[in-house]
């Protein structure tokens, strides 16, 4: 499957998710998951990676668990395929250093004084040999030779699904700041994003030194509120219940200045905002049933469609000897008005 096709199937899983089709999601993610060949490029190019990561804390289960099975197999395809290009390009360069280095002939040497000298040898005196070190030398270049080409290597991300990366593990070095406050932040925010992300070192520390910075430039230095905040961001991050916040600050789909601002409830997972939610509306049930009940009439008419389908609640607004405020609602329209204690019989 090519690129464009991959691009048009995630297009269609993202809208398939977001207008509540959860079914066509789950065929979509399957097919994915049967007829793709991951490649680095063929998933830097589609960003297929980031957008079935953020399916990983889906509400539905079976949508949840294939997008963690579908990221699995496609980081372990693209890690084989980098140790498989490193084995094949250290290899030749072996086999060269490998052969013998050819030994320069000590009888050139030899001619090359005897001719050289002014004064004719003496009978007696034996013929020049080449000085020692010479061979040591000659000996001694073959050393580096025995030793393949050193380039520069991205530490390669463990194909192990349950390991999780650290500063420590992919070996990265960290710029000090001159404050141990602030590269102590430096290092819990490259944990917290780094610990099941697929993405480069180099980016992911430049993530973690943008939010670093922010919030340092926010405070004007190392205090009580940058502690607060770099504290708040480091947890919401390394929520393990919240991927899909951690691969967006990681792949830059939420930027560093707006993800330095976000509340604590913008940045909860999408569990955690539906549960939210829920709680939101049981509490405006519970309020407005601890409330008169409304009871339905037609004695009056609605001053916006005429119609006298309307129902209304009694509500003392005001002190006990004022009369009590009747609200009615309109069953038509939905036009909202108020009366003072007109006549319900």
């Amino acid at each position: 499957m090519d690129a464009t096709e991959v691009k048009k199937l995630i297009k269609e899983l993202q809208t398939a998710t977001s207008s509540g089709k959860p079914e066509d999601a789950i065929t979509i993610l399957k097919t994915l998951k049967k007829d793709v060949v991951a490649t680095e490029d063929l998933l830097r190019e589609t960003k297929a990676g980031l957008a079935i990561g953020k399916l990983r804390s889906h509400s539905r289960k079976e949508i949840a668990d294939l997008a963690k099975e579908l990221v699995k197999k496609w980081k372990e395809a693209v890690e084989a395929a980098k140790k498989a290009k490193t084995g094949a390009s250290v290899a030749p360069a072996a086999t060269d250093a490998a052969k013998p280095p050819v030994k320069k002939q000590p009888s050139t040497l030899v001619g090359k004084s005897n001719t050289s000298s002014p004064q004719p040898p003496a009978p007696s005196l034996p013929p020049l040999e080449p000085p020692p070190r010479k061979l040591s030398v000659t000996t001694s270049s073959a050393v580096p030779a025995a030793k393949a080409p050193q380039t520069p290597v991205t530490p390669v991300v463990s194909s192990d699904p349950n390991a999780v990366r650290t500063v420590k593990t992919d070996a990265v070095k960290i710029s000090s700041k001159g404050d141990k406050v602030r590269d102590k932040c430096l290092e819990l925010l490259y944990d917290a994003m780094a610990m099941d992300s697929g993405a480069p070192t180099e980016q992911i520390l430049k993530r973690a030194e943008a939010i670093e910075y922010s919030v340092y430039s926010e405070f004007d230095g190392v205090n009580k509120e940058y502690n607060q905040k770099m504290r708040r961001l480091c947890l919401n991050l390394k929520d393990k219940k919240n991927p899909g916040l951690r691969a967006a600050v990681v792949s830059g789909d939420i930027k560093v200045d707006r993800f330095v601002k976000m509340s604590p409830e913008e940045m909860a997972s999408e569990e955690r905002k539906q549960q939210n939610n829920a709680i939101n509306q049981q509490n405006v049930h519970n309020a407005l049933g601890a409330g008169e009940p409304e009871a339905e009439t037609d004695a009056f008419q609605c001053g916006r469609c005429k119609n006298f389908k309307t129902r209304y609640r009694q509500a003392q607004t005001r002190s006990a000897d004022e009369p009590m405020t009747v609200r009615f609602s309109c069953t038509v329209c939905g036009n909202k008005y108020e009366q003072s204690s007109p006549s319900l019989d």
